[in-house]
């Protein structure tokens, strides 16, 4: 589950993370509160960002022309007419694709004065099975990029789950920043914070781009979160209901959202080849096969062991609803799932859904012999296989 940067930084701030003051807002009047209200308080500018489940944003352009999907602003004039330009418009990025995001929320922060930037994100690495705070003093670009052309400028700190992040190991980073003095001590103070925000709310990912050393009014430097990236573990928010009320469904495919209302693991993908396995593995292994015999996989569609006949139908339903589906193919290996309730729950769904795509169905395993009589005896036309890679390649054939 992907969070917006206000509601991250919202996370952030209750374990202790200095962020810059600042409010959310759904609609112009809430905007023009929250820029007086920063003004009010003394800010000479704000900053107006644009509140999407994408990165890119201030390199973005609106579907009207508009430039950029994160402005600063010097009067309560210019914030506002940002704003308003922003608010209900389609921001493209380069991680959004061409058909881009509306833009339905922003958050107005105040607009510090930074002399440095930095990167810092923790994240698990599977390679080691091991959480790991990640840092660079190559702040406020883009971190691939860092990775790529100059990797030895990329810190990692690797963290004992058991124990956490060690005040030492935020002292090392600090330095490894660059950081001295009395910054050493706060900064390794706000990473134990973004890491303790990471670990307590299930984080798969919290990145801050930038992190950024900050003059404050009064001559001293303080180091600020200034943005906010964070993605939760899915399989942890049943312990985390304040954080499930922040799920943002306009920003999901809804294809995705309603495969997750009837329990199916569903992600659509860019190919034109649809899947339905059960098993995790086995879809894996018809995607492969498809990509072997010189196809493209239109989702990824795991129904289980103990899908119904209702969830199959609801299955067929949602990969109709891709337009770019050309053909279906069933690859069901029977374990625990029984053949014909999938071969009952496919006739079932062609008839209602009245298909006209070329249909591929292997059947294999527990009551095999009835699901395959129930699919002859429906009148459907249908392509059968006996094994995954001829099924495959007759999918793969039926395209094109």
């Amino acid at each position: 589950m992907n969070l917006h940067e206000y509601q991250a930084k919202e996370l952030m701030k209750r374990h202790g993370v200095r962020i810059p003051p600042g409010e959310p807002a759904t609609n112009l009047d809430e905007a023009k509160a929250a820029i007086a209200k920063l003004f009010d308080a003394g800010n000479a500018r704000v900053v107006v960002k644009s509140q999407i489940h994408a990165g890119g944003r201030g390199k973005g352009t609106f579907k009207d022309g508009f430039k950029g999907g994160v402005h600063l602003a010097d009067s309560v004039e210019d914030a506002t007419a940002k704003a308003e330009a922003m608010l209900g418009n389609v921001l493209v990025t380069k991680q959004t694709g061409e058909s881009g995001k509306q833009v339905s929320r922003l958050l107005i922060t105040s607009a510090e004065n930074i002399k440095s930037e930095f990167y810092v994100a923790v994240l698990l690495d599977r390679a080691l099975g091991k959480p790991i705070v990640m840092a660079s003093a190559e702040g406020g670009v883009d971190i691939e990029e860092v990775a790529d052309k100059t990797p030895e400028k990329i810190i990692k700190e690797v963290i004992d789950p058991a124990l956490g992040l060690q005040p030492h190991q935020g002292r090392k980073i600090a330095i490894a920043l660059g950081l001295r003095g009395r910054l050493i001590g706060q900064t390794a103070s706000l990473l134990r914070a973004l890491y303790k925000t990471w670990h307590e709310c299930d984080g798969t990912m919290l990145e801050i781009n930038p992190l950024a050393l900050i003059v404050n009014e009064d001559g001293t430097e303080a180091v600020v979160a200034l943005d906010a990236k964070m993605s939760i573990d899915d399989n942890a928010l049943f312990r985390h209901p304040d954080i499930v009320a922040m799920r943002d469904l306009s920003e999901e495919n809804p294809l995705e959202v309603e495969a997750a209302g009837h329990d199916l693991n569903y992600i659509k993908l860019d190919g034109n080849i649809a899947c339905l396995v059960n098993g995790a593995g086995l879809a894996m292994a018809t995607m492969d096969a498809i990509k072997h015999y010189g196809g493209d996989p239109a989702n990824f569609l795991d129904v289980g062991g103990g899908a119904t006949k209702e969830q199959v139908k609801a299955a067929f339903e949602i990969i109709v609803g891709d337009p770019n589906v050309q053909a279906i193919l069933v690859n069901i290996f029977g374990g625990i799932m029984n053949c014909n309730t999938i071969a009952e729950g496919i006739v079932a769904a062609v008839k209602e859904t009245h298909l006209t795509l070329p249909l591929v169905v292997r059947l294999e395993g527990n009551n095999v012999d009835a699901g395959r009589a129930t699919l002859a005896a429906s009148g459907l036309t249908l392509i059968t296989a006996d094994s995954l890679s001829e099924a495959a390649e007759k999918a793969v054939a039926a395209v094109k």
